[in-house]
């Protein structure tokens, strides 16, 4: 893949936050992991279909978009609140941003 390994913090995230149950109690630091995850494999998809970015910045912006899409959809499907919610899409851009850091 790209950032993150299978094995990696994220990875383990995310398939812990996909396997859970509805309505599960999932705290925003494994819906950040999970989210990141799954914004560099989106990530990785759009280098794939399209080339890649103009800028950092861009990368940066589509990258924020991916994780914010997956946790709002994880917020719907699991009951999360507001708070939990907001924390989560700031956990999840932070790791992703910091990947992408290391990566370009």
């Amino acid at each position: 893949m790209g950032w993150f390994d299978d094995d990696s913090d994220q990875a383990q995230a995310y398939n812990q936050v996909n396997e859970a149950p509805h309505k599960a109690a999932l705290s925003h630091e494994l819906i950040g992991g999970a989210a990141a995850y799954e914004a560099e494999k989106a990530w990785q998809h759009h280098l794939e279909k399209e080339g890649k970015p103009t800028s950092h910045e861009k990368a940066k912006e589509l990258i924020a978009g991916f994780a914010g899409a997956f946790v709002d959809r994880i917020v719907e499907t699991k009951g999360l609140d507001f708070v939990d919610k907001e924390r989560a899409k700031h956990h999840a851009k932070q790791q992703a941003e910091e990947q992408l850091a290391n990566e370009y």
